[in-house]
């Protein structure tokens, strides 16, 4: 260090009226600032950066930020004036300076312009807080970043929220949805928001009626929400789903016997709980009852069609008969098997509703 960069250096800096110079040597001290350095050498080396940092020339601010970006030694005071500085200096300090504190970037999030709201969201981690920030405060390609970074921690009610605020929006949909992991409440609305755009291209496009596209709707929002939630083992995360489902008028019976076919039988009995009014556990008690009156209690109480109640009823003792076996495909082997066993005891249904739970099943399996 003391070979190259020296106290001449400062004083060509200070004298040197040439913004090449001086972003020539900002670059310079950017290559050359590490851990290795002496007191001395590092007390030299942050007041040519401070210096540097309040110089007039963009190019130099840049020249600096661009090759200190990375480095873990920069102190944070110079940090923080560059990512307050014009975007061209701000962004790479924003976009990967680990530096900077929740804090910093939160004073950012509230003050700074669309592009460092973008940077920030690149950024190879962002924390709860900020994320939370930038979802009520940044733009639609803000927040299309955020949702795109998996390095992003960003909680169900923040997830709730970008559908909330940005819905709608492609741009969000998209990278939303290809989240690695998203609860299942927040998965449930994409599949509500995408379907809903859905009616409006088949009655647009294809001469359809509002009600007969509703209807396709609904059938290809309940295989899909179905799918969303196959094999949810947190109690809690399925009750959150069923409540929601419930506030938006989705918890319809078809959803509830769709899913109980498909071998959801957690799903089943968090729905006729909500229904019923009654707690999870004594809901499972009477669902689960040896007898055939528990079943048909809680079900009756959470007011669903007594037509479907003989297909829930075989649905489970199906699953009580066979379970799952542990080798590949065995869902759906499972799932078959427990609609060929409805199919065959139709006498327990009378025509209307044997014709209703085929045209179900029969869209189950598509």
């Amino acid at each position: 260090m003391t070979e190259q960069l020296t106290k001449e250096d400062v004083t060509r800096l200070l004298s040197d009226p040439s913004p090449t110079t001086r972003a020539d040597l900002a670059a310079k001290l950017g290559r050359q600032f590490d851990g290795d350095l002496t007191e001395g050498e590092r007390r030299l080396a942050e007041e040519i950066i401070r210096h540097m940092a309040r110089d007039a020339v963009v190019r130099v601010r840049q020249s600096l930020a661009e090759n200190l970006k990375a480095n873990p030694n920069l102190p944070r005071d110079v940090a923080l004036t560059l990512a307050k500085d014009v975007e061209a200096v701000a962004i790479p300090i924003l976009s990967v300076s680990q530096v900077l504190n929740d804090d910093d970037l939160l004073e950012v999030v509230r003050t700074g312009t669309d592009a460092k709201h973008t940077a920030i969201a690149q950024r190879p981690t962002v924390g709860a807080k900020v994320a939370d920030a930038l979802i009520e405060r940044g733009s639609e390609g803000a927040v299309a970043a955020l949702v795109a970074n998996e390095g992003a921690q960003i909680g169900e009610k923040g997830l709730s929220r970008v559908i909330d605020r940005f819905g709608a929006s492609q741009a969000v949909q998209e990278p939303l949805a290809r989240r690695s992991r998203l609860p299942v409440t927040v998965a449930e609305r994409l599949v509500a928001v995408v379907s809903e755009k859905l009616q409006q291209y088949l009655v647009a496009h294809h001469d359809l009626s509002p009600q007969v596209a509703a209807d396709a709707i609904l059938q290809s929002r309940e295989r899909a929400t179905v799918t969303l939630f196959s094999g949810e083992s947190d109690e809690g995360a399925l009750e959150r789903l069923v409540a929601q489902l419930s506030r938006n008028n989705r918890l319809t019976p078809s959803l509830i016997v769709r899913a109980l076919c498909m071998g959801d039988i957690g799903f089943f009995e968090t729905a006729l709980a909500h229904l019923a009014g009654v707690p999870l556990t004594n809901a499972r008690l009477l669902i689960h009852d040896a007898g055939r009156l528990g079943l048909k209690s809680v079900y009756d109480r959470a007011k669903l069609p007594p037509a479907l109640l003989p297909a829930c009823r075989i649905a489970i003792d199906v699953l009580k008969e066979t379970p799952y076996d542990g080798e590949e495909h065995d869902r759906e082997r499972h799932r078959r098997r427990m609609i060929e066993r409805i199919l065959t005891q139709y006498e327990d249904l009378a025509a209307d509703d044997l014709e209703y739970l085929l045209a179900k099943l029969g869209d189950m399996m598509r």
